[in-house]
Formats: structure tokens, C-alpha cells, sequence
């Protein structure tokens, strides 16, 4: 449960960044809209954007994003038009309208920005907009959603080939899965382990497995973080995660190796808590070996 001066503070801070940038008007930026359909022509964008990448984007309810494209069609700035491989997909465009009233908003913005920005001193600017994009990242992260899934799901499909490709640049010797130690995908499922997959607007931008032996110490695998989405504390989050799974599994033990060209991550499982140790297993690509005391939490799944 969040302290409730951090939960007043948070609705502080929305009701002043509403007020502030004028979304509680229809008429946002002074067009002829509110700020959902002003944000949905420019996530629409020069390109177009399928339906379903706008839902999980904007994190719209179906019915509500309908409404908003029905609207933006009517006044003739979108179409909507079905895919033609699969009717059953849509594709929303910008009309030539729909292009010029991109325009006006993207200069109306800058013009609001500017207006954020003036009233303030060279240092209270630089002090905002640092303290923007921190707030941006630790949103981006707030995110960031966890879920198990199975091995052969296409996201962890994804990141287990990118997974696989990134170690292979940066190992010495190249990286194959072949030679490695790494579980069968049937290992990673219930009950012998589980694949957690992180999607950040509905895409996949890491994973981290977990294999639980009966038995035996549990045992954390194939982690792994998008480029793009390093920095917002998700490997932190995969470890905390796993410790818990593996708690509710009755497991007193977590278990990890990790190559020496991965000092990121040597100094994460330092720092996480987890000691290094003589080795556990025969891993080809494993340099470092570490251990971490569970404490055991049962729960309905444990085994």
C-alpha cells in the first residue's frame, strides 16, 4: 500500500498538469477538440497506425477509441479502413485535412510549451525540464506490464531471438544456444518453471525465466531488456519478481550465472542482494555464480 502523502502528492501534481496545459477543455489548444482526439490524430501520424496499435498505445477501452475515430472521420480528418489481408484488422490514416490540422496542433503545442517555459528563470527552465523527463521515465516505467506466458508465445519468442542475438555480439566466443545450458522451452512452463514477458503499450521489451526443480534451488534464466527500455529499473523488477514466484513455490534458494562481459548485470545481482559462489553447474558461457536466500512465502501454488 503507497503512503498516502506520496498518493496526495501524485493528485497534486495531476490536477496542477491538467490545469496547466489545458486539458480540461473541449476546445484543447483552441481547436474545435478535446485533447483525446488531438492526441489521437498525432499518434496516427504521417504513416497511419493500425486500431489495435492505437488501443494498446494509448491504453484506450475499444468502445472509447471507436467514438474518437468516428468523430475525427465525420470532420473529415481520418479514415478508417480495413486491412486487405484481414478485414477483421483496421488501419486509421490522416486525410489531407487531417495532415494540415496536425500542423496547427503540433505549432499550438510549441506555443503552450513556450508559455510553460517563459514566466520562468534560465535555472527554474533547466530545473523543469530535467524534473519533466524524470517524471517521464518513472511514468514510462509505471507502465511496463509483467505477465507469464508460455515459451512459444510470439513476445517471448521475440525477445528470446533478441536475447539470444545480443549475447552473441557481445560474448567473446559468440553465443549458441545449442551449447549452452539454457532450459528446453518446456522447462520454463508450469510447474517445472515459468517465462515472465514485459510489454511496455503492448510490446515485448524483455523477459526473464525461472526454472523450479523440486527439490532443488530455484533457478533464474534467459533475462533480458530492450535496449530501449534499459534504465527504467525492469531488470530490478524481474529479480524482485522471480525472488517472490519463487518464494510462493516454496523454494528457499535463487540461483543464477551470468558471463563476465555482463557487467551490468554483476553489478545488478551484487547490489540485489545475491552472493557469488563457487560454480553450480557446467554452464560453457558462465564466469560468475551467485546464490540468494528465499524467504519462503507459500501461497496456492506452492509446491
Amino acid at each position: 500500500m503507497e503512503p498516502s502523502s506520496y498518493v496526495e502528492q501524485v493528485r497534486r501534481f495531476n490536477r496542477t498538469v491538467t490545469e496547466r496545459v489545458g486539458v480540461l477543455q473541449d476546445h484543447y489548444l483552441g481547436r474545435d477538440r478535446p485533447v483525446g482526439e488531438a492526441r489521437l490524430l498525432w499518434e496516427i501520424g504521417e504513416q497511419g497506425r493500425d486500431v489495435r496499435e492505437l488501443r494498446e498505445r494509448l491504453g484506450l477501452d475499444s468502445g472509447y477509441l471507436s467514438r474518437l475515430l468516428r468523430s475525427l472521420e465525420r470532420d473529415g480528418l481520418v479514415t478508417v479502413e480495413p486491412q486487405p489481408q484481414d478485414r477483421r484488422l483496421r488501419t486509421a490514416r490522416l486525410t489531407e485535412q487531417g495532415r494540415a490540422e496536425r500542423v496547427t496542433l503540433d505549432r499550438r503545442s510549441d506555443d503552450l510549451a513556450g508559455q510553460l517555459l517563459r514566466p520562468l528563470s534560465d535555472t527554474q527552465r533547466e530545473r523543469l525540464v530535467t524534473a519533466m523527463a524524470e517524471v517521464e521515465r518513472l511514468l514510462t516505467a509505471s507502465t511496463v506490464t509483467l505477465d507469464a506466458v508460455d515459451p512459444d508465445h510470439p513476445d517471448a519468442r521475440h525477445c528470446l531471438a533478441a536475447y539470444y542475438a545480443e549475447l552473441s555480439t557481445r560474448f567473446d566466443t559468440g553465443f549458441d544456444p545449442a551449447r549452452s545450458k539454457l532450459p528446453d522451452p518446456a522447462g520454463l512452463r508450469p510447474p517445472h518453471g515459468l517465462l515472465l514477458v514485459a510489454r511496455l503499450h503492448g510490446e515485448p521489451v524483455g523477459c526473464a525465466g525461472l526454472k523450479l526443480p523440486a527439490g532443488a534451488p530455484a533457478e533464474i534464466k534467459r533475462m533480458w531488456v530492450a535496449p530501449g527500455s534499459r534504465g527504467l529499473g525492469l531488470a530490478r523488477r524481474f529479480l524482485a519478481e522471480l525472488e517472490a514466484r519463487a518464494a510462493e513455490h516454496g523454494h528457499e534458494l535463487l540461483r543464477l550465472d551470468t558471463n563476465r562481459a555482463l557487467d551490468a548485470a554483476l553489478g545488478l545481482y551484487r547490489s540485489a542482494g545475491f552472493a557469488e559462489v563457487p560454480a553450480f553447474n557446467d554452464e560453457p558461457y558462465a564466469h560468475h555464480w551467485f546464490e540468494k536466500p528465499v524467504a519462503v512465502r507459500p501461497g496456492p501454488q506452492a509446491s
